[in-house]
């Protein structure tokens, strides 16, 4: 990296490169559960905004990144001949004191000084140099566990509750097609069954999430962009920022979708105003916290539980896989074990239905009539016998994401 060039030419730069090779971030696909977004293991903190961006932008398949001193303070060494990674943050306020009339720091009843955050006049710019994970010697290999079926619903029942609290109507009424109308302020979506599997369907219909959050009402961004139009792809480019970040927050891995038409326009803009970077990255960040405080801080299965004894719960979790669209097997490991009193096993095993049922009318409420029927039937012989068939997701092509301007 030169000095010559400030960091968001550099950051432009890059991603010019990479959108014509089409390796930017947000071009490749990322699976389900894998974590991609750049952290510090070190401090316990993810990158944010532009910095989180360009650190995924080196293409490492480590998302762990650190500085020289935080290297060596866990008795760990960046490798001779390894070159750092420029990152930046901007200070916007400050943490003082407060003062009493004599200048005196006042004291609370802890008796520590009271403080308070002051805005800056000025805005203050710091650097850092970072290294990541690959380029240092003596850290633990990175953890990869594997994804049990209770992971998996857990993904798929956030995604569920951000859906169901977006404050946007969602209407399955497209065969092909997906789309944020501003004018109605509505998402369009085809039926779930018609992707691949729930993953894709949540990745997709979170992007046009994404989208509805320039509503004027919520984040109150520019939408007012004909297809194919320099305005249109800026929104495109923060929405895509954006799913990467929400993909990877929910596990549920990002979906390049199609990018030919915006490529174009993407590189337009970079090279003209090679800022523009910056604030479509702070403005995904933006995007990516609105939409996850629209998830509940409790969860369906997590309610569910709090009304149900424990075995009950225990046989929720594990018919989650099958509700969620998962394949079903047939052995039953960690089945209820008996309680000694026939009654109290009768209310386990009806709390347990009831709760699966609820959540398996939730998850099959937009399918056509006979397709949901067959499902439900089919989580309902899964209640009573170990040896049901299989429940899968119809496999279909993935549907097309785009926003739709009234064009």
């Amino acid at each position: 990296m030169t000095d010559k060039k400030p960091f968001y030419e550099v950051v432009a730069d890059r991603l010019i490169s990479q959108l014509e090779a089409g390796t930017a971030p947000f071009q490749v696909p990322w699976e389900p559960g894998q974590s991609i977004v750049p952290h510090n293991p070190v401090s316990g903190t993810k990158y944010k905004g532009a910095n989180a961006f360009w650190l995924t932008m080196q293409g490492r398949s480590d998302p762990r990144w650190m500085t020289y001193k935080q290297a060596q303070s866990v008795d760990a060494q960046v490798m001779k001949g390894e070159k750092g990674t420029l990152i930046q943050y901007w200070k916007f306020s400050e943490t003082k004191p407060v003062l009493d009339n004599a200048g005196n720091p006042i004291l609370g009843a802890d008796k520590k000084p009271l403080t308070k955050n002051v805005q800056l006049e000025r805005p203050r710019v710091f650097s850092a140099v970072v290294f990541n994970a690959e380029q240092i010697e003596g850290l633990p290999e990175l953890e990869q566990k594997p994804i049990s079926d209770t992971e998996v619903f857990q993904r798929h029942d956030r995604a569920e509750n951000i859906l169901a609290n977006v404050g946007v109507p969602i209407h399955h009424d497209q065969s092909d097609s997906a789309f944020y109308r501003p004018s109605t302020d509505s998402i369009h979506l085809p039926q779930r069954e018609q992707f691949i599997s729930p993953d894709r369907y949540y990745a997709v219909a979170l992007h046009e999430v994404g989208h509805s959050t320039g509503h004027h009402s919520r984040l109150d961004r520019d939408l007012t962009g004909a297809f194919r139009s320099e305005s249109y792809a800026r929104e495109e480019l923060r929405a895509e920022i954006a799913s990467l970040m929400i993909g990877d927050e929910l596990g549920i891995g990002h979906d390049p979708g199609q990018h030919a038409a915006y490529v174009g326009s993407w590189i337009k803009v970079l090279r003209e105003d090679p800022k523009e970077i910056l604030r479509a990255a702070k403005d995904a960040e933006a995007i990516k916290d609105y939409v996850m405080e629209r998830e509940k801080t409790i969860s369906i299965a997590q309610d569910q539980a709090s009304h149900q004894p424990r075995e009950a719960v225990e046989a929720q979790e594990q018919f989650k896989p099958a509700i969620q669209g998962e394949a079903l097997g047939s052995d039953d490991k960690g089945r209820v074990a008996a309680t000694d009193a026939s009654q109290d096993q009768a209310r386990t095993n009806t709390a347990q239905q009831e709760a699966i049922a609820k959540i398996a009318e939730k998850f099959s409420a937009d399918m056509d009539e006979r397709a949901r029927q067959d499902f439900l039937s089919r989580v309902a012989a899964r209640l009573d016998t170990e040896n049901s068939p299989e429940i899968k997701i119809k496999t279909l092509e993935p549907a097309q994401q785009e926003l739709d301007f009234e064009r």
